[in-house]
């Protein structure tokens, strides 16, 4: 049971930072005012890896 949703979590921490990755410029125009686009994006890519990473090390590590 706990196996299972460890996976769940790793899963959606995986989606989670893909879907951050790919769609962080439209993120960053659409729910940050600040005139810097490319800060917010970069930012909003790197919060996306970990996430990605992390989600992604818990696959990996649960049995």
């Amino acid at each position: 049971m706990w196996q299972m949703i460890l996976k769940l979590i790793g899963v959606i921490l995986v989606l989670l930072g893909v879907i951050l990755i790919y769609d962080a410029r439209l993120i960053t125009k659409r729910f940050f005012g600040f005139g810097d686009q490319n800060e917010g994006s970069t930012g909003l890519k790197m919060v996306g890896f970990i996430f990605a990473i992390v989600g992604g090390f818990i696959l990996y590590f649960s049995k």
